[in-house]
């Protein structure tokens, strides 16, 4: 079978998967994921009973804080610009810090999250996925589906998150206990703030970001603004600009769809991304080096560039590959050969 989008190869690779030429991202099963979806329901249902009755405006400013510095260090430049598509590199204390912050996220712990991450990419690469990684779905099935369920695959690919990951004792720690760190956030929430600022800081929090996250996978699959155009992949992303600061970059999905190795995910003039600006900070001091952007990346195959400011970030011969890619494969199909935007 043929792994398409790079995925099994090269600067673009899901890095935790294996034995994807025997694998079928069209074929599975939903199975109820008890622990989760009861986690899931239980911070949602105790959100929307405790949230009004202990309300307090400087509860409220707790939750903005403690979501907004927990998903931009912890999850988006910790959990995904790091530890799944090591677009950087950094100190391995400053790495385990952001991953601890990322699990205090409240969604899953590193080795659920990398392997969550990337079934999914390897899978929206493919020209055949699954429905419930298409987010294709009505956004109330899409959501249940998503957080009261998981797929098993008929035939699925390996998993191993990889040396210093799945092998790293603190991660494998956190795994274990993911739920649990929420528990010391609580107490020192209430010895400043009483119960308000534990139902806003943990409860109402919690259940705000990982309902986002399921959010914007399903609203960044479906329809949106696109620079780029992934060939063969049954599923592409969209930039979503009115949650670029809440998600921290994450929903310019587009240009992650096309370069998911970069560690900038807002490319183009206007577009704030947050979890980029962090790790540029990183660098000033000297704990983020070897950064990857569209510009040092090698050119990716199968990639068509749809506006005239698209090829402004990729590396110099992104547009001639993108050109022999087009013209190969549409010559094989009998279409007429495509127009790239100009230089």
């Amino acid at each position: 079978m043929i792994v398409a989008g790079e995925a099994s190869a090269g600067a673009f690779k899901v890095n935790s998967l294996g034995n994807l030429e025997h694998a079928d991202a069209g074929s599975g099963r939903l199975k109820w994921d008890a622990p989760r979806s009861i986690w899931n329901m239980s911070f949602i249902v105790g959100a929307l009973i405790l949230g009004p009755i202990f309300f307090s405006w400087s509860g409220v400013l707790v939750f903005l804080f403690l979501s907004g510095f927990t998903l931009c260090v912890g999850h988006s430049v910790g959990f995904h610009r790091r530890l799944i598509h090591r677009s950087f590199e950094c100190p391995k204390w400053l790495e385990r810090a952001m991953i601890y912050v990322g699990v205090l996220v409240g969604m899953g712990g590193p080795l659920w999250t990398v392997g969550l991450h990337d079934i999914r990419d390897w899978a929206q690469r493919q020209a055949d996925c699954h429905w419930f990684l298409r987010h294709g779905k009505s956004a109330l099935a899409d959501g249940f589906y998503y957080l009261n369920f998981r797929l098993l695959f008929d035939n699925p690919p390996d998993f191993d998150a990889g040396p210093g990951i799945s092998d790293d004792p603190f991660y494998r720690f956190l795994q274990r206990t993911w739920m649990l760190h929420q528990i010391p956030v609580a107490l020192i929430l209430f010895w400043f703030g009483g119960w308000s600022w534990v139902v806003w800081g943990v409860i109402v929090r919690v259940a705000v970001c990982f309902t986002m996250h399921w959010y914007i996978a399903h609203v960044a699959h479906r329809r949106g603004h696109q620079d780029w155009f992934v060939e063969d992949a049954a599923v592409q992303g969209y930039n979503i600009a009115w949650l670029a600061i809440p998600t921290m970059g994450e929903s310019w999905h587009c240009n992650h769809h096309a370069f998911p190795a970069s560690a900038r995910h807002g490319l183009y003039p206007g577009q704030i991304d947050p979890g980029f600006i962090f790790v540029q900070l990183l660098e000033r001091i000297g704990l983020a080096w070897d950064i990857h952007v569209p510009a040092n990346l090698p050119p990716r195959s199968a990639l068509t560039p749809l506006t005239e400011r698209a090829l402004s970030i990729a590396a110099p011969g992104q547009r001639d590959l993108s050109l022999e890619w087009a013209r190969s494969h549409q010559a094989l199909r009998g279409q007429q050969p495509v127009l790239l935007p100009p230089r």
